[in-house]
């Protein structure tokens, strides 16, 4: 395979390889993978999700609907790596509408809310609740999810 080849999926989703996606997975319709990403083992990719390309998506993590995932985000699931003991794995959740900037790092277990933005370069190390902006080392609230989309116009 070449850098950059189209890779079709099923229900008019695509994956731009190289890429990993792990046994397991299960990607929505019209979902947009890039390239050199990584989505792991029973990983779930809700309808119109794009992720660029670089992310590394631990298994087990719950994508919903919508989600944009920026270029070489991490989303991990295991609190004092390298466990080796997946009973020891603590999921991401990802709520509809979510916005994760390129960089952005998520720690284990922890769920961002519907509509909520983590700022690009950004390290969560708490739940973010809907429709709210995070930024910093670690993330912390920035704004309303409204003032985003005000400034981004």
């Amino acid at each position: 395979m070449t850098s950059g080849e189209k890779i079709e999926l099923a229900h008019g989703s695509v994956a731009w390889g190289p890429c990993h996606i792990g046994n397991g997975a299960k990607i929505g319709s019209d979902v947009s993978i890039g390239c050199l990403t990584h989505v792991g083992r029973n990983v779930s990719l809700g309808e119109g999700t794009r992720i660029q390309g670089g992310a590394y998506i631990a298994d087990g993590t719950q994508v919903a609907e919508g989600v944009f995932i920026g270029p070489n985000a991490t989303i991990l699931n295991d609190r004092y790596p390298p466990s080796r003991d997946s009973a020891k794995w603590q999921f991401v959740t990802i709520e509809e509408g979510a916005v994760i900037g390129g960089g952005a790092t998520i720690l284990p277990g922890l769920r961002v809310g519907s509509h909520a933005v983590v700022a690009a370069g950004a390290v969560l190390t708490k739940d973010i609740p809907d429709g709210e902006v995070w930024a910093g080392n670690p993330a912390r609230f920035h704004m309303l999810r409204s003032e985003y989309e005000e400034a981004r116009r």
